[in-house]
């Protein structure tokens, strides 16, 4: 009888943590993504605006290909193996990103 309460605290354990890998990657898809969609947005929009492009084209193009960086950060951080990875993996390249953008606006808060 001891042993048939373990394995079913076992499984409850073994669910829960599993439960939690699953939220944390959703997580991560929604917000994650949105942020390095956003950061790709207005890195890409300023590069494209600095090349020469018209303003309003950049913003449009840098919009649209937004829109293609948050569908590939959703179907990454799903194939992933640990929700650890799919965080690291959003993180850094967002992190890079607003850099570039801060560099890109000279430094200025």
């Amino acid at each position: 009888m001891r042993a048939d309460v373990a394995s079913v605290a076992a499984r409850g354990t073994t669910l829960a943590r599993y439960r939690w890998a699953v939220a944390s990657r959703a997580l991560a898809a929604v917000g994650g993504g949105y942020a390095v969609s956003a950061a790709c947005a207005a890195a890409l929009g300023l590069v494209a605006h600095r090349a020469g492009m018209n303003r309003a084209d950049a913003v449009t193009l840098s919009t649209m290909l937004s829109f293609v960086v948050y569908a590939v950060a959703v179907l990454w951080v799903f194939a992933c193996v640990t929700a650890t990875r799919a965080w690291l993996g959003l993180a850094v390249p967002t992190a890079v990103l607003l850099a570039t953008v801060w560099w890109l606006y000279g430094g200025q808060p």
